[in-house]
């Protein structure tokens, strides 16, 4: 088995070189927002601020503003204010998974192991850097110890079913998320002290994906991929969004120990993936009857909105980095 040879400082200080890289690259995100910003003012100059597809796009880049916000200040903060990022993001997903399964008073002592103890755990181990551990915490031992707290309740009322909900559950909202932080553990050579703008390549590229597929579907779409679970996913925004992302990742190869044809190949691995936990999520979604996971983010929806994909590509893009490009 591979092990992570040590851990770098990361709390203590982001490397200038890695400070450097990173504010081009918000520089950019930020111009990106600041041309978004004056559309959607000149839209709402002239269409009027009761048009909804306006109001709807100017919510969106708000809530984008304060998303680079929050990611900006958690990548200064190195190793520590990433991970405590991404445990804060993993426990309000959670809390909107939960929110939406069929939960009896006899889950409550397993509800409180995910939140206040698995949860906790896992990222501690993230942040020490117990590949070991964190490899194996969730989907062994947490599986195995939830049952067996909800058996203490004393309910069988679809004791499978909600058992699988919670398990479920733990699995994307908490270890999938986790890799995200877990992506600095990783001893790259050449690429030491330099993890962070793999954070950076990983959630630019999805998220990038998520936005071109909605605006290539919106200008050509007209064929639906599955429109059961989502309506708004079209072939032409699924062709169109994920080779526009394959190109971004390919740009971006020069923040990440990559060669160009690797960081188009790692950005085409991850859109796909991205891709279909969307329709995963999705289906979820259509399943509990509702349009959105919650109310969190203005013209986002919830938590999970925003990161159903990043929970199907991040342990993928982990593993496709740690297993080609460490010893």
């Amino acid at each position: 088995m591979k092990l992570i040879a040590h851990l770098p400082d990361f709390s203590a200080h982001v490397p200038a070189a890695v400070r450097e890289t990173t504010l081009h690259l918000f520089m950019g995100i930020g111009a990106v927002l600041v041309l978004a910003s004056l559309i959607g003012l000149i839209l709402r100059w002239r269409l009027g601020r009761d048009n909804g597809v306006v109001a709807n796009l100017n919510a969106r880049v708000n809530a984008w503003w304060v998303m680079v916000a929050v990611m900006g200040v958690a990548l200064l903060g190195g190793h520590t204010g990433v991970v405590v990022l991404f445990a804060l993001v993993s426990f309000f997903a959670l809390r909107e998974f939960i929110t939406l399964t069929h939960t009896r008073r006899g889950d409550h002592l397993a509800l409180l192991a995910c939140f206040f103890i698995f949860l906790p755990i896992q990222y501690l181990f993230v942040w020490q850097g117990w590949y070991a551990m964190f490899a194996i915490f969730v989907p062994v031992y947490a599986f195995l110890l939830m049952p067996c707290l909800a058996c203490l309740g004393h309910d069988t009322t679809r004791f499978l079913e909600r058992t699988a909900q919670t398990q479920w559950g733990l699995m994307i909202c908490v270890y999938a998320i986790s890799h995200v932080p877990a992506l600095l553990l990783l001893d790259i050579p050449g690429y030491a002290e330099r993890n962070l703008l793999l954070v950076v390549f990983l959630i630019l590229v999805v998220q990038s994906s998520d936005v071109l597929q909605y605006i290539w579907g919106k200008l050509y779409g007209r064929r639906k991929i599955a429109p059961n679970l989502s309506p708004s996913k079209t072939v032409a925004g699924f062709i169109g969004g994920i080779a526009s992302a394959t190109g971004l990742g390919a740009g971006l190869w020069w923040i990440t120990p990559f060669t160009p044809l690797q960081a188009a190949g790692m950005a085409l691995v991850i859109t796909l993936m991205g891709f279909a936990g969307g329709l995963v999520m999705s289906a979820i979604k259509r399943d509990r009857g509702v349009k959105d996971w919650g109310h969190m983010i203005e013209g986002h929806g919830g938590m999970l909105d925003r990161l159903d994909s990043v929970c199907f590509s991040a342990p993928m893009f982990f593993h496709m980095v740690r297993y080609f490009f460490t010893p």
